[in-house]
């Protein structure tokens, strides 16, 4: 009979993601993984495998989490430029907390991956093409609501892109400035492109 799991694989994959967050993936040594997770080499191996399978669990675990949540609210019934307010307004929240935001920088460890690994640059093709297609097919319906007027949004496709890479950068300005005034800026920014 298996030994049951003495440790919580939920907790460990959210601890790995502040961990590769702030040494990133190259500068993440085991023993740096072993202290911050607090497990033994042997249950990271039996449970994980190697450092970059607990990397690629750590980043799907957090990508589908994320993702997840934004297509439910784009998905949700009411109105569409409310969901999407609230999407940036909910992410500049947690890129402002400090304790939140270590996590949301394994991103970039994981795009600096891509160049050179094959399963996270198809991964996250995967992942922004589901957040595109979300964003679109809820700007078709905000249109079919009413919400979306005048000639100013003629290609939505395009809007649903630039909306989807948007929300991704607000991890990237976070990581490039102390200031939290500068987020709100960019998602008054970003959300001011669905009026008018």
């Amino acid at each position: 009979m298996a030994r049951s799991k003495e440790f919580d694989t939920t907790l460990v994959l959210h601890k790995a993601m502040e961990i590769f967050g702030h040494y990133g993936y190259e500068g993440t040594s085991l023993q740096t993984l072993l202290e911050g997770l607090g497990i033994g080499r042997q249950s990271l191996y039996d449970t994980y495998g190697t450092k970059r399978e607990l990397f690629l669990s750590a980043v799907k675990h957090y990508v589908n989490e994320k993702s997840a949540a934004v297509i439910t609210l784009l998905d949700g019934p009411g109105s569409v430029k409310d969901a999407i307010a609230e999407i940036f307004h909910a992410g500049v929240r947690v890129l402002k907390d400090e304790m939140r935001r270590k996590e949301c920088f394994i991103m970039h460890s994981a795009i600096e991956q891509i160049p050179h690994d094959p399963e996270i640059a198809s991964f996250f093709k995967q992942d922004a093409q589901r957040l595109e297609d979300a964003f679109h097919r809820a700007l078709v319906r905000a249109r079919e609501q009413g919400e979306l007027e005048g000639t100013r949004h003629h290609n939505l496709r395009a809007l649903a892109r630039y909306l989807s890479h948007a929300r991704y950068s607000l991890t990237q300005s976070a990581k490039l400035s102390s200031d939290p005034a500068l987020l709100d800026d960019i998602a008054a920014i970003v959300l001011s492109t669905l009026e008018g």
